[in-house]
């Protein structure tokens, strides 16, 4: 025979309570109308019985999915997972589910996912792509979509965002070099259409008419991607143009192990001959060889704040954009030195 379904009903009875509070307690959205004794009771009989809440039949009555649409640039750069969990988990605690994509840094990818998105009615988005200058924020704000943007701004754009304080991470890391000795300092960058590749490039640009080192601008090197590859060809670049630098500064631990490989490319060892520093603190920055030192981002919680954000933009869509941003700290470990000369 067929187990029988429980529904609010069901849950009231055993609660003594009216369905309308059972409502009530199992939306996340309207749980603080009831008392926290009543809610917690309510919730354990409801798991006791094995009600399960229908999101769909919610949906219907008020006209949201519950579901939030998160686009990253590349899965498999490490820093996004952690950052993804945190959205993940929070979106869950409030009855919502994320639907995941991943653009591989490609813009007509990032428009066809979009599109994908708004036809199952998402109720909003979490957007990590995002460049400078970037149509798809604008068709969001057109369309009256929530969005909040996570570790990436865009240019004239009023649209909530989630960030790192890159300046302070790149003054922490040439303040490391620099009492280590190092004035003769090079710089490998992201992709200039990119708020992080921009203004980690500027923060370093910025130290160098402080008169913090010595700088040059073919000690300058902005890469075409985020990726191993791309800090390969980098710093094969920096080296041709200029070989005399003691340390470099790199704008993501990615681009700081493609500096690795072309170091050991060219006989050159790290720390021995040329420091690296990275952004980040991807998994696992620990156990390269050396261990990287590098900035700390605080990737779980760059995930619960998008969430949260986003959330409160659902509620109230008349919400005033805002930014959050959030201050990285220096890891120090093996790939910096003083330098040999």
């Amino acid at each position: 025979m067929a187990k029988t379904k429980v529904n609010i009903k069901d849950v009231a009875a055993a609660a003594n309570v009216h369905p309308s509070t059972v409502s009530r307690v199992l939306n996340p959205a309207t749980r603080s109308m009831v008392s926290a004794d009543v809610a917690t009771r309510v919730q354990q009989i409801a798991a006791e019985l094995g009600y399960a809440r229908s999101s769909l039949a919610s949906g219907l009555r008020t006209g949201r999915s519950y579901t939030i649409g998160v686009i990253i640039p590349d899965l498999s750069n490490p820093v996004f997972p952690p950052v993804v969990r945190g959205i993940e988990r929070t979106l869950s605690a409030e009855g919502y589910i994320a639907l995941l994509a991943d653009s591989d840094n490609n813009p007509k990818s990032e428009q066809a996912i979009f599109d994908a998105l708004k036809a199952r009615h998402i109720d909003g988005l979490i957007l990590a792509t995002a460049h400078t200058d970037d149509s798809l924020v604008s068709e969001c704000i057109e369309d009256h979509m929530p969005l909040v943007l996570v570790n990436r701004t865009t240019d004239d754009q009023d649209v909530t965002e989630v960030i790192n304080n890159d300046e302070l991470g790149i003054q922490l890391a040439m303040s490391h070099l620099q009492d280590l000795s190092h004035t003769r300092i090079a710089f490998l960058g992201g992709p200039e259409n990119t708020s992080t590749g921009m203004g980690r490039r500027q923060a370093f640009e910025q130290q160098g008419k402080l008169g913090k080192f010595e700088y040059r601008p073919e000690r300058v090197f902005s890469c075409a991607a985020f990726t191993e590859d791309a800090g390969r060809t980098g710093m094969q670049a920096l080296l041709a143009a200029d070989h005399s630098f003691t340390a470099v500064v790199a704008a993501n631990d990615l681009l700081a192990l493609g500096c690795y490989d072309a170091l050991a490319e060219h006989g050159l060892s790290c720390p021995h001959d040329v420091s690296v520093t990275g952004f980040n603190d991807m998994p696992f920055s620990d156990r390269m060889s050396p261990p990287l030192t590098t900035l700390h981002i605080q990737h779980d919680e760059l995930g619960v704040q998008a969430a949260l954000m986003l959330l409160a933009e659902i509620r109230d869509p008349g919400m005033v954009p805002n930014t959050i941003t959030l201050d990285p700290h220096l890891v120090v470990r093996g790939s910096t030195a003083a330098p040999s000369d």
